[in-house]
């Protein structure tokens, strides 16, 4: 089961999440190769005094990732074949948003076909940054694209170009660039920066205030709004 956990602070947690995490048999976190505690992991131990076990995913492309990935699915499937009934993977944000979950779902299918995979959902980056700096991101008839900077930044000028919302994930190594782009497209007042969202060095500020020359954190989010002109103006 994929338990969408939040974007960092343990506050932003649905009580559904913390039941499934404390009543679950085996409980599974993603690390990075380098071995650290994750975002994920914190945000369990803050709320399930229980044995968490960790799944190494590679941050590179290619073989290490595959391979990661199939190790990772071993991992579940031979926790299913103890005897556990129900396994949780707590993933930041939703589990159905750019989450490692669907590639470890996909290879777990592979190993356990009658598995029953379920989802519960979680507090997107999107959501929190929109909260904490008091952001609409849609009304009315507006449309809402969200994408990774992974994409490139040409898929997000395109995004600008048709949408009226923009959220770009991922995008802090290529913050100038990406800056570059929305203000290019005269869309950088009222564009709003996040990182590190939930945790003690969350940074929030107007994108407009950002050193034009500077990269940031790999995980952090820009919204990109349209201008609106009252109450209504958008229905």
């Amino acid at each position: 089961m994929g338990v969408g956990v939040g974007p960092g602070d343990p506050d932003l947690v649905t009580v559904r999440a913390v039941r499934v995490l404390r009543d679950a048999d085996v409980v599974v976190v993603p690390v990075a190769d380098t071995g650290e505690e994750g975002r994920a992991e914190r945000i369990v131990r803050a709320h399930a005094e229980r044995e968490v076990r960790r799944l190494v995913f590679a941050l590179t492309d290619g073989p290490r990732r595959d391979g990661a990935w199939d190790a990772a699915g071993a991992q579940v499937a031979r926790a299913f074949a103890e005897g556990s009934r129900t396994v949780a993977f707590a993933t930041i944000g939703d589990p159905n948003v750019y989450s490692t979950f669907t590639y470890l779902a996909a290879t777990v299918r592979t190993l356990v076909p009658e598995v029953e995979v379920r989802t519960v959902p979680g507090i997107t980056a999107m959501q929190a940054l929109a909260a904490a700096s008091g952001t609409v991101l849609v009304e009315g008839r507006e449309s809402l694209a969200l994408m990774p900077l992974t994409a490139g930044v040409d898929a997000l000028r395109r995004a600008l170009d048709a949408h009226d919302t923009v959220v770009a994930y991922k995008g802090g190594r290529v913050l100038p660039e990406v800056l570059e782009a929305v203000r290019d497209a005269g869309r950088l007042a009222g564009a709003v920066y996040g990182a590190s969202l939930g945790l003690p060095d969350e940074d929030i500020r107007p994108a407009a205030g950002l050193d034009p020359g500077a990269a940031g954190p790999y995980l952090s989010a820009l919204i990109v709004t349209p201008p609106r002109t009252g109450r209504g103006g958008r229905l």
